[in-house]
C-alpha cells in the first residue's frame, strides 16, 4: 500500500472538482484530483447539446466542449490527477483527512490537509418515487437514456413516455425524437414543468410533444421488456386520483424526476447536512461546518447552470487552499442564514464573519411560481437587503450579493430570507 500527503485533495472530476483543483493549485497547493471514471468530465461528456459556457465564456459550447477547457487546464497545470480511482473510506485525522483509495494499481492511503467534495449528483430511480410493477427492460432513468444514445450509439426507445420535466428529461425528448423515436408524452406531477424556459420551449414546443402537468406514472406492464405504463392523475398532494387511470403502450419509460447530490462520504465525516439541499451546511467560502472540508458544484446544491457549478468549484478550491497553507487555521465566527417557507433553499447558510470585509454570494429558489416579487434579507430583525424581481420560478435559480462586513453582523446573528409578495 502506497502512502502519499498532499495539501488539497479533491474528490470528483467533474466541472466543480477540475475548477476547484486549478484553483488550489493556483494558489501554491500540492493538489491531488481523484476521478472514478477513466476521464475528466463527468457528466458532461455525454451532454452533446448546446447552451452551456453563456456565463463563463460568452458563447454557447456542447458539454463535452465545455469540458474540454477545463481538462486541458488541468493537463498543463501542477495538479496530480488519480483516474479509475475509488474511495472507499475516509476519516479524520490530526491536520486533515485520511482517504483510502482503490485503484488498477491497488491500495492508496492519501492524506490531505483539505478536502474538496465534488462528488455530484446521482439520479432518482422508479422505486424512489413509487412506481408499481415488475422490473422489465426500458425502464432508465434520463442519464442513462443520454449514455445510450449519446456515447455507446444505441436506441433505447421506439416508442416512449417520458415521466418529469427536469432538464435532461425534456433534452433527451428531443433527442430521442431527432433519432427518430416517437416520444409520447412528457408528465409532470407537478402542477407546472420543473425545466427551464428554454428548454420546454426549444425541446418540447418546436417538436411539438405534448406536455400533462398534474398527471404521474404509476405503474409498469411487461417482464422482459416493458409494454405499457399506467398514468394517473393526481391531486394537489401528488397522490394519485382512483378511477383517472389510463394505460399507455410503450416499450421505454424514461425519468427525469429530480437528482440526489452524492455527500455519502460527507456522511461518514459526520458533515451536517441540509435537510433541503441534502447538500452540506457551509459558508460563504464553502466550507462545511466540519473544518478543513469543503464542498462545491452539485454536491453542494443542484445547479442549473455549469457555469455556476465552475464558479463555486473555483471558491471552494481556492478557499481550501488557503486554509491548507496557513500556519494556523483561524476560527470562524458564524451567523446563520434562515429561509422561510417561500423559499425552496438558499446557499450558504452560514456566514464567516472572520473572513473580513467582503462579498458573499447567495444562491437560492422560490417555493413556488411567484409574480412581481420582493426578496427580504433581515439581520436579527432588523431589514438588511430587499430586491424585487418581475418573476421567479422554482426551476431556476436566482443570485444576490450580500456585503458580509456592511452588516454589522455578530457571531451568532440569524439572517432571515423571505419573498413577499409585491402589489
Amino acid at each position: 500500500m502506497t502512502h502519499e500527503q498532499f495539501d488539497v485533495a479533491v474528490l470528483g472530476g467533474g466541472p466543480a472538482g477540475m475548477a476547484a483543483a486549478l484553483a488550489a493549485d493556483g494558489k501554491g497547493a500540492r493538489v491531488l484530483l481523484i476521478e472514478r471514471e477513466d476521464r475528466l468530465g463527468g457528466i458532461l461528456k455525454q451532454c452533446i447539446h448546446d447552451g452551456f459556457g453563456l456565463v463563463r465564456f460568452g458563447k454557447k459550447m456542447a458539454g463535452p466542449e465545455y469540458a474540454q477547457v477545463f481538462i486541458d487546464r488541468v493537463n498543463a497545470s501542477g495538479v496530480t490527477v488519480a483516474l479509475q480511482s475509488f474511495a472507499t473510506a475516509v476519516e479524520r485525522r490530526e491536520g486533515g483527512t485520511a482517504l483510502t483509495l482503490v485503484s488498477g494499481k491497488g491500495l492508496a492511503t492519501v492524506e490531505a490537509k483539505a478536502l474538496v467534495l465534488a462528488t455530484g449528483c446521482r439520479e432518482r430511480t422508479a422505486r424512489q418515487v413509487a412506481i408499481h410493477g415488475t422490473r422489465p427492460a426500458g425502464v432508465l432513468t434520463a442519464g442513462s437514456a443520454q449514455h445510450y444514445v449519446n456515447l455507446l450509439g444505441q436506441m433505447p426507445a421506439r416508442r416512449c413516455v417520458i415521466l418529469g420535466s427536469g432538464d435532461i428529461g425534456l433534452i433527451m425528448a428531443r433527442r430521442l425524437t431527432l433519432e427518430g423515436a416517437e416520444v409520447l408524452g412528457v408528465y409532470e406531477a407537478k402542477p407546472a414543468p420543473s425545466g427551464l424556459s428554454r428548454n420546454i420551449s426549444q425541446c418540447l414546443e418546436d417538436f411539438d410533444i405534448p406536455l400533462y402537468t398534474s398527471r404521474t406514472v404509476t405503474r409498469t406492464f411487461g417482464r422482459r421488456r416493458l409494454e405499457a405504463v399506467e398514468i394517473s392523475d393526481v391531486d394537489e398532494a401528488m397522490r394519485p386520483i382512483p378511477g383517472t387511470e389510463e394505460r399507455v403502450a410503450c416499450d421505454c419509460l424514461i425519468l427525469s424526476v429530480g437528482l440526489i447530490p452524492e455527500n455519502e462520504l460527507a456522511e461518514r465525516l459526520a458533515v451536517p447536512l441540509d435537510p433541503r439541499t441534502k447538500g452540506p451546511f457551509c459558508d460563504q467560502n464553502y466550507q462545511t461546518l466540519t473544518d478543513g472540508v469543503f464542498a462545491c458544484g452539485n454536491a453542494l446544491h443542484v445547479n442549473d447552470l455549469v457555469d455556476y457549478v465552475s464558479e463555486s468549484g473555483e471558491g471552494a478550491g481556492a478557499a481550501a487552499a488557503e486554509y491548507a497553507l496557513a500556519k494556523a487555521a483561524a476560527p470562524r465566527r458564524l451567523a446563520r442564514i434562515e429561509p422561510d417557507d417561500s423559499l425552496l433553499y438558499c446557499v450558504p447558510r452560514r456566514l464567516d464573519l472572520a473572513a473580513g470585509a467582503q462579498k458573499a454570494v447567495l444562491f437560492f429558489r422560490t417555493r413556488a411560481e411567484r409574480g412581481r416579487t420582493r426578496m427580504l434579507v433581515k439581520l436579527d430583525g432588523r431589514e438588511v437587503l430587499r430586491k424585487t424581481y418581475r418573476a421567479l420560478r422554482p426551476p431556476e435559480m436566482e443570485r444576490v450579493e450580500l456585503e458580509v462586513g456592511a452588516l454589522g453582523a455578530a457571531e451568532g446573528s440569524v439572517l432571515e430570507i423571505m419573498l413577499e409578495e409585491v402589489g
